[in-house]
């Protein structure tokens, strides 16, 4: 069995590898942590009777694997502190995502304090990295928004058929994603019948995005980000926006997406016909309630080819695939399990 520490438990993004862990049939919880001692269940109900108490981060020691959900300055010192002792880390939060420093420090508005790690570090999207994610002892779980455009986009840039240099990228995103402490456009008086829009331009995920597409294409891709907070609980749903290169179809796009993840058990290529004769035409698109609580991503398509575009919708769970759940699919890979393993219940259906 694989012990597995989680720091930083109390919070969503903690609470969820903690939910997933719990059920994992070759992982076991060794010990959880949060700044607050105390029953699991006092942060998180649905772990009520299981008898699990959070332990003060300062007590945890060791486990074959360590989960970090903190703030990034508190996970580079972490980090280092658990590889020291022998463990592989799964940082779930920003503090590793980029390559290059002088670009981290200006987005983060911080020195990195242990950059030698941010440069061992593999970023998480296993359908790109995999033999990294292998070999690796840190690994940098990807931003939700930027695992989703990433997922979305990669197989057009792979193939140069669109241009890379004007990629449109809208974000929605439950307000999970802004984690559990209290925040006024997360609270539900205000987000409930509303749309909040921030950090319209600068998102910090843009980077990430920018940093991966520019090695598929091989070039300096250029993202145009913006998110936007909506009422619902769970759920990402990138709408991306890319402009082809030479006349293409949607069938011929679907195409390129199914042989590009044929071998990705997470990611599904939705393609439902478009239904004939009809004034709403919504069927042969991806729903975020589709997805709610997994570790899968699915993927509609659609071309405008009167105007040269393509749509492509990349629906994923923020603290899911987006977060948490393929924290533990790295795991898996790291450990040379079944990628699949602990993780392949499907989304609630009504949500």
């Amino acid at each position: 069995m694989i012990k597995a520490g989680i720091v930083g438990a109390s919070g969503y993004m903690g609470g969820e590898a903690l939910r997933v862990l719990l059920d994992h049939p070759e992982a076991e919880i060794a010990w959880a942590t949060s700044r607050t001692p105390g029953p699991a269940a006092d942060h998180h109900p649905n772990l009520y009777g299981l008898g699990l108490d959070f332990i003060h981060p300062d007590d945890a020691v060791g486990g074959d694997v360590v989960f970090l959900a903190l703030p990034t300055a508190a996970s580079i010192e972490s980090a280092r502190r658990f590889l020291e002792a022998g463990s592989k880390v799964i940082d779930l939060g920003s503090a590793f995502r980029l390559s290059d420093r002088e670009t981290w420090e200006a987005v983060y508005k911080q020195q990195h304090s242990d950059w030698d790690l941010a440069t061992e570090a593999v970023y998480g999207v296993s359908e790109l990295h995999l033999d990294e994610i292998r070999a690796a002892r840190l690994i940098a779980n990807p931003g939700c928004f930027s695992s989703a455009a990433i997922l979305g986009l990669a197989p057009l840039l792979k193939e140069d058929l669109v241009d890379e240099r004007h990629l449109v990228v809208d974000g929605l995103s439950g307000t999970a994603g802004a984690g559990a402490e209290l925040a006024k456009p997360a609270h539900h008086p205000e987000i409930g019948n509303n749309l909040v829009a921030y950090n319209v331009i600068g998102h910090r995920h843009t980077l990430e995005m920018e940093q991966e597409l520019s090695l598929l294409a091989g070039k300096k891709a250029r993202v145009h980000f913006t998110p936007v907070y909506v009422p619902v609980t769970r759920g990402i749903l990138d709408v991306c926006h890319s402009f082809p290169k030479r006349p293409v179809s949607r069938d011929d796009v679907l195409g390129l997406f199914r042989d590009f993840y044929a071998d990705s058990p997470f990611v599904k290529v939705y393609d439902l016909p478009k239904e004939e004769a009809v004034s709403w035409q919504y069927k042969p698109y991806p729903w975020v309630s589709a997805i709610a609580g997994t570790n899968y991503c699915f993927i509609g398509v659609d071309v405008d080819e009167a105007r040269g575009r393509i749509v492509t919708l990349s629906v994923l769970d923020s603290v899911g695939k987006g977060g948490a759940q393929v924290g533990v699919e790295n795991m898996n890979i790291m450990f040379g399990l079944d990628r699949q393993m602990g993780l392949s219940r499907r989304g609630l259906h009504p949500n």
